[in-house]
């Protein structure tokens, strides 16, 4: 037996090499064979039959001059010629048809496949960058894969035409033939030499346009925040220093391009002129015939252009090892290969039935955290040997000062930040995949920053669900009932994007009612009460216990500094640092820990401030 041993190196250069541009496209283009020889067969015939045009405007040519026998008339040839075109366009025809249906099918399984793996896929789903970067690449990198995919079908027509049209001139004069061919081989060589950098070119383009994206999405969504703070200026000033950057790379991005465009258009000339020059001294020997010249002049524009096609085609193949690398980061551990599995699209026999892939509902007997570790992004860091457990029906709270480490705490808890080490026990069950196991009806969860989408209020709450009961009473449990009473069309109600109708209040109280409706056995709340009035607050909480006396004994994990939650609270969980510094009942760690002192003095004072009299009524 042999062992293989990758070092170091060989890994890193592997990884500088990128994914395997041309197995991954092969991968992708041979999921429908048959459609793909189908379009090669078509556009090899588009692209090759030309060589029938220059062959028949010889014999016209030869025909008319007298200069050399003609096997047939040359209205003959000319009628040849025309049905040569004829049949070619409508060719070309047909290929536009076949090449629209397999080109959408490929870039709808590739956009297919990225999303289902960020949705789907098991582990911790992060996006490198922004949700405007995502897009960037759903669009333009597949459709830079896709474009080469099409330059491989064209290629084999091309290249049989140029190989014919190279054996035909090399027969009519080899040493015209190999004059016009040094030309030709500038370009290739030119190319070759700026291959280095395309590729740098093209990455620095590509990120340079999601920087741009990022930030104006980023803008849109805290356009508010903006206007509030008077800082209309200082954003447009760096959306213009962002937009300069990205200018001048796809500036650099196309320069190149237009290069090769321009080097390549001018070897037609350059290659024209030798055939004049030495052409006419051939014909004044009578070795060259005006037919040779006519058939020359006919193959060297679209041999030319043919040369010009495989210059760009190398450009592109960079490019869509780039476009690969930036699908795989997308996809962090999936890879390249996931973008080009086989995928049904059901394009024709309409989509398959709906199946709920819901996990099973399974009670909640006791959740158990064992020495539960991570790190944020820069390596620090966030979370030290955490453990604890949550008892059926208990109700515990997490606090701690700014960034002791609570939102932290309860996304890794529910696998939406990878973990560095720890295990978590859903009963007697060890959870591996957090991410898919913590979700309705075993889990639900309200983030500290609530996402509503652009739709109605009752498709926010009850997402697809169609149980009106179900709905009203998760209204009910999130202190909802005079808000909906007050909104122009109720629950049929645009909320805008991302909420932006609602108040602050109104979307954490939404995104609870959409918790609520999930039924789930385990509640997960991120300071939800962040933007609710204390009133409000106990009352929602009032709502949750009473749902619990129902018979619906939810487990609770809430982060919260606030005294309507931290006095209902079964077990208090204290948070420094990443670690937990005291557990247990309210006046066991009020008695134990500074920090909780410190907050529920804050939490007092909040508290008389919300009572009729105290001194917010008082002022």
């Amino acid at each position: 037996m042999t062992t293989v041993t990758t070092t170091p190196t060989a890994a890193a250069a592997r990884e500088r090499a990128g994914p395997p541009t041309l197995r991954l496209l092969l991968t992708l283009a041979w999921h429908r064979p048959a459609l793909l020889l189908v379009n090669v067969a078509i556009w090899l015939f588009v692209h090759a039959s030309p060589v029938l045009a220059g062959l028949f405007m010889k014999g016209i040519f030869d025909g008319l001059s007298g200069q050399a026998a003609a096997a047939l008339s040359p209205w003959t040839y000319l009628a040849l010629a025309l049905a040569v075109d004829v049949a070619r366009i409508a060719t070309l025809a047909g290929g536009v048809y076949a090449w629209s249906s397999y080109w959408a099918e490929v870039v709808a399984r590739m956009r297919r496949n990225l999303l289902a793996y960020l949705l789907t896929a098991p582990g911790t789903r992060r996006l490198p960058d922004s949700p405007s970067e995502a897009i960037s690449r759903f669009r333009d990198d597949v459709d830079d894969i896709g474009q080469y995919l099409e330059q491989w079908v064209d290629m084999w027509g091309l290249v049989l035409f140029a190989v014919i049209a190279l054996v035909v001139m090399y027969q009519v004069d080899p040493l015209m033939t190999a004059l016009i061919c040094l030309p030709l081989l500038f370009t290739l060589l030119l190319t070759n030499a700026l291959r280095p950098h395309i590729r740098r070119v093209r990455r620095a383009m590509r990120e340079a346009t999601g920087r741009v994206t990022d930030f104006l999405g980023e803008t849109f969504n805290a356009v508010q925040a903006v206007q509030g703070a008077g800082r209309e200026e200082s954003v447009l000033a760096e959306f213009d220093r962002r937009n300069a950057v990205r200018r001048r790379t796809a500036l650099t991005d196309s320069l190149l391009a237009e290069v090769f465009k321009s080097v390549n258009d001018n070897m037609v000339n350059v290659a024209t002129g030798i055939i004049l020059l030495i052409g006419a001294g051939a014909m004044q020997r009578g070795t060259f015939t005006v037919g040779d010249f006519a058939l020359f002049v006919t193959f060297l524009p679209r041999l030319t252009g043919t040369i010009s096609f495989l210059g760009a085609m190398m450009v592109q193949h960079k490019r869509t090892g780039v476009a690969f690398e930036r699908l795989a980061t997308l996809l962090h551990d999936g890879g390249a290969e996931t973008v080009v599995a086989p995928a049904e699209l059901h394009l024709k026999d309409g989509a398959p039935p709906f199946r709920d892939t819901r996990p099973a509902s399974e009670p909640l007997r006791e959740l158990r955290v064992r020495g539960l570790r991570a790190r944020h992004g820069d390596g620090t860091l966030a979370l030290d040997d955490v453990s604890f457990e949550l008892p059926r029906g208990s109700f515990t709270v997490v606090t701690g000062r700014v960034g002791s480490g609570k939102s932290t705490l309860v996304r890794v808890l529910m696998g939406l930040l990878p973990r560095e080490a720890g295990e978590v026990w859903w009963n007697d069950t060890l959870v591996t995949d957090p991410a898919s196991h913590f979700v309705p009806p075993r889990s639900a969860y309200t983030s500290q920053v609530p996402r509503l989408f652009s739709d109605t209020l009752r498709e926010n709450v009850a997402m697809g669900r169609t149980d009106e009961s179900g709905l009203r009473r998760a209204i009910e449990l999130a202190v909802m009932e005079h808000d909906v009473a007050v909104l122009h069309r109720g629950l049929d109600t645009e909320v805008g994007s991302r909420g932006v109708r609602l108040s602050g209040g109104q979307v954490q109280r939404s995104a609870a009612a959409r918790m609520f409706m999930r039924e789930a056995e385990l509640l997960v709340f991120d300071d939800l009460s962040s933007a609710l009035d204390v009133e409000t607050e106990r009352a929602l909480w009032e709502g949750v216990f009473a749902l619990r006396d129902q018979g619906h004994t939810a487990t609770c994990l809430v982060v919260s500094h606030r005294r309507a939650a931290l006095e209902r609270a079964d077990q208090v969980l204290v948070l420094e640092g990443g670690a937990i510094v005291a557990r247990g009942s309210l006046e066991h760690v009020l008695g134990t820990s500074d920090a909780l002192g410190e907050l529920w003095g804050e939490a007092r004072g909040e508290a008389l401030e919300a009572r009729p009299g105290g001194p917010t009524s008082a002022c």
